[in-house]
């Protein structure tokens, strides 16, 4: 066939790639930076775009039937490169943590895809770092397949269908494809591919596979139905971590697995790690996923930490994700409800200038600085508050 595949930014050069080897004949375009003449879609027997390309896009707005997204062209190509095990992970809120908590569970060995990166287990080696395109589950899955293991594979805006079992860690939405789409509809449409669907509680969506995560795990941590023992790891007691053992725990529960091994699993690098340094507490939660909820969860951990001490925020966004960002307004209400002694606003800019507007709207004065990189905003916290917690709120890849 004759293959249109779009946005090589975001997944389409692997995608491409995989589709030639099938035989395919295939043309990949990159749509925001490309500087050739674009070509005719009519040409092509399909056209494959991600589903955050705005749908009025001239090469997609007249496709039609044509038209297939990464994660459908993903699925085709995972058919001929499955690994024993898949478990794709995707949602807006916890997924990494999610991907983290269920690779705990699995037993030999088997490939963690992230956006903290891609990890070959038991070792816990990191591979490579790639995004969490639909197309980045193929190298991760076929280094799984070779493995003979299994694969658990973190997934931005929907999943392949491929897998064995499909999660979705929260019903959390935003808009993407230049606003004209809801990302959770995106969500909801590709796990119509999977043959089951586990979701947080509190989520209904019409999929025959459907399972809610309390009815195998009790959000108490107790082990799922058929299990003995409970869940007694120290970090349930943060709600993002809960949710996630949660989940992982029911997953393991339909996969025929342990969901005691969860009891030793230790904080996911970037999403609420507790450490020291220097003798004063450092809450990081800088990840790709950091929102001015997960800003004031860190603030309130680090209180937990360190009562009554002075807490220094930085806060802001490093490096956009593909659909959703950290907002000014919203940065500028992290700062307002967990009012610290000191905020650095980490951003281009156009950011730190809107935050400090909005700021100064909400009536808060405290003390507020500003740094372009995670980096900066870190060593200036340090430096404006000689003690007292520390938490990195910063939305950024690392």
């Amino acid at each position: 066939m004759d293959l249109l595949v779009l946005d090589t930014i975001h997944g389409g050069d692997l995608l491409a790639d995989e589709l030639a080897l099938r035989g395919h004949r295939v043309t990949a375009v990159d749509v925001y930076r490309g500087t050739k003449r674009p070509p005719d879609p009519g040409d092509f027997d399909r056209v494959i775009a991600p589903v955050h390309l705005d749908p009025s896009h001239p090469l997609v707005s007249a496709d039609g039937d044509r038209l297939v997204t990464h994660h459908e062209a993903a699925g085709y190509c995972l058919r001929h490169i499955r690994p024993r095990l898949l478990v794709e992970v995707t949602g807006a809120r916890g997924k990494t943590t999610t991907a983290f908590a269920i690779a705990e569970t699995m037993e030999g060995p088997g490939v963690l895809h992230t956006s903290a990166g891609t990890f070959l287990y038991p070792q816990r080696r990191l591979l490579w770092r790639r995004s969490i395109t639909p197309a980045s589950v193929l190298p991760a899955a076929r280094a799984a397949a070779v493995l003979g293991g299994w694969c658990v594979a973190e997934v931005s805006i929907g999943v392949t269908g491929a897998g064995d079992l499909a999660v979705l860690t929260s019903g959390d939405d935003y808009p993407c494809a230049a606003g004209a789409r809801s990302a959770l509809a995106c969500k909801i449409a590709s796990a119509a591919r999977a043959p089951r669907l586990l979701v947080a509680d509190g989520l209904s969506i019409d999929h025959p596979g459907l399972v809610l995560a309390g009815e195998l795990a009790p959000g108490d941590g107790e082990a799922p139905a058929g299990r003995r023992g409970a869940v007694g790891n120290p970090l349930t007691a943060l709600p993002a971590y809960r949710n996630a053992v949660q989940i992982a725990s029911a997953a393991a529960g339909l996969l025929g697995l342990d969901p005691l091994r969860l009891v030793t699993m230790g904080p996911v690098p970037g999403r609420l790690e507790a450490r020291r340094e220097g003798g004063r507490t450092v809450v990081d939660d800088a990840n790709s996923g950091t929102t001015r909820a997960t800003a004031c969860e860190a603030a309130s951990y680090a209180r937990f930490l360190s009562p009554g001490e002075p807490l220094a925020l930085v806060v802001g966004e490093e490096h956009r994700a593909v659909c959703e960002g950290f907002p000014p307004g919203d940065v500028a209400e992290a700062v307002a409800s967990i009012d610290p002694a000191a905020a650095v606003i980490v951003g281009p800019p156009s950011l730190r200038a809107q935050a400090r507007a909005a700021l100064a709207s909400r009536g808060w004065h405290g003390q507020l600085l500003e740094a372009g990189t995670l980096d900066g905003g870190r060593a200036t916290a340090l430096g404006a508050v000689p003690s007292g917690p520390v938490v990195l709120a910063v939305k950024t890849w690392r």
